[in-house]
């Protein structure tokens, strides 16, 4: 057995784990991080980047078969599924070789295997089964950033099987392009998913239990999406349900209950679940610790302590909202905590920008109209459209908007909902907005840069006082 001493041990890499990794390094701490399989976890492996560089390929492939908008000729345009996928799986590969460099800078040391924990007198000790034996790591501080996995329904005929009922992961390499595609579930996975499968021709049906797609977006922005997907030949059924799956020998067979009431079937080759996820807490020995579980996600208190003295806990193990940025956010304020960094601030969740990559792209950070109403503020509303911005003609993208949010009494930005192209990028704008308290005249009084899509934003902040320019 071989036996590492140091100040913080981190079980996960994944964009919580290595940031808190790399941070404790920076601040003089002796780092250890504990990874059961390729460093940079899900976001890097199988989520997060690979699903970008899928998309990626679906909007240079759009792009083709529209050239003749661009004054452009491209004949006899195509796709290889194999190429695609390979070249998704060689950016994921890249980019762990890459944390891999990182580790090596810092001085961290990596551990690759299974670990549990055990009682140790001021942390928990780690223990970790490698492909060598075991072996134990004693720490001042533990981390824990083991993630999430894909939830599944709890029912007989709707579990993943890999073949024709896929996780994300399957649907990142599939075995084959599927001519009909049923996607169960139209968060931003979902979303991005059906997306993907639909610009490369599949026939794509969406399947959303409430009533309107992108729940957790903005309603006005939610309906703009729904449709722009069905103008692209999506099939989208919300306020409905899937009773069961029967599967063929190529094919699945959906039995679906409407919002009416009544049922239909949709045919598909594949089926793809994306109805959230739950935390990998399972054989960590959390439970005898004395650590809190809820619903599949550790509790954790404002500095992401978990009440088990010496542990604690970060990113998507710890609960929504699900997001990278999230994650290596919560590593930096639980270590810099630790280390007795002088400035900390836990987290405030609606500072944090959410990204759904589809096309048109959406992103949001702060609250919705309806939430800022619920909260007992009286709001003033701005929009500003796409076809009024001159970047986006010339792009030949003029569909999407932009929505800003104000406090009517402050002129504080509650929240800022964008649909369009680019506005994933364009986010953080707004994002760094609220993190400085910015209020209507901050950003009116910006000057935005000319030709640009960040125009729509000044635009936008505009009409909500009664000045818009270009409407």
């Amino acid at each position: 057995m071989t036996e590492h001493t140091c100040d913080l041990a981190v079980i996960g890499s994944g964009p919580g784990g290595y940031v808190a990794a790399i941070r404790a390094a920076q601040l003089g701490m002796k780092t250890v991080i504990i990874e059961r399989d390729a460093l940079g976890g899900v976001c890097l492996n199988w989520g997060c980047i690979p699903t970008k560089a899928l998309l990626r390929t679906a909007e240079v492939y759009h792009q083709m078969k529209h050239a003749d908008a661009y004054g452009l000729k491209a004949e006899g345009v195509s796709f290889d599924i194999e190429a695609v996928v390979k070249r998704s799986r060689g950016v994921s590969a890249q980019m762990e070789k890459g944390v891999g460099f990182l580790m090596k800078k810092n001085k961290i040391e990596v551990v690759k295997g299974v670990a549990k924990l055990e009682k140790g007198a001021n942390a928990p000790v780690v223990k970790v089964k490698t492909d060598k034996g075991e072996d134990k790591v004693k720490a001042k501080h533990v981390i824990l950033a083991t993630g999430a996995r894909a939830r599944t329904i709890p029912q007989a005929g709707l579990e993943p099987d890999g073949k024709f009922i896929w996780t994300a992961k399957e649907a990142m390499i599939p075995d084959v392009m599927p001519k009909k595609l049923l996607v169960i579930g139209s968060g931003a996975i979902g979303i991005e998913f059906a997306s993907f499968y639909n610009a490369l021709g599949a026939e794509t049906t969406v399947v959303e239990m409430v009533d309107r797609i992108l729940p957790a977006e903005d309603e006005e922005i939610s309906k703009f999406a729904e449709k722009q997907f069905k103008k692209q030949g999506m099939k989208i059924l919300t306020g409905a349900t899937v009773e069961k799956l029967d599967k063929g020998s190529d094919a699945v067979k959906a039995t679906v209950k409407t919002k009416d009431g009544k049922t239909q079937e949709v045919e598909a080759d594949r089926v793809v679940l994306a109805i959230g996820i739950t935390g990998n807490t399972e054989n960590l020995g959390l439970e005898a610790l004395g650590v809190k579980i809820d619903r599949g996600h550790v509790e954790v208190n404002e500095w992401l302590e978990t009440g088990v003295k010496g542990l604690y806990a970060i990113g998507d193990v710890v609960g929504a909202p699900w997001l990278a940025h999230k994650a290596s956010h919560e590593g930096i304020i639980c270590v810099e905590k630790i280390a007795g960094q002088k400035g900390v601030h836990p987290m405030n969740v609606t500072l944090i920008p959410g990204c759904t990559y589809s096309h048109p792209q959406v992103a949001s950070v702060g609250l919705t109209e309806a939430k800022a109403k619920e909260k007992g503020h009286k709001v003033k509303v701005g929009r500003f459209p796409f076809v009024g911005n001159g970047k986006a003609i010339a792009l030949g993208e003029p569909e999407g908007m932009v929505k800003t949010i104000f406090d009517e009494k402050t002129g504080e930005l509650l929240g800022a909902h964008m649909i369009g192209a680019e506005v994933t990028e364009l986010i953080q704008g707004f994002g760094l907005a609220r993190s400085m308290e910015a209020v209507e005249e901050d950003l009116m009084h910006a000057i935005f840069p000319h030709p640009t899509l960040s125009e729509m934003m000044h635009e936008s902040v505009l009409d909500a006082y009664g000045r818009v320019m270009h409407v």
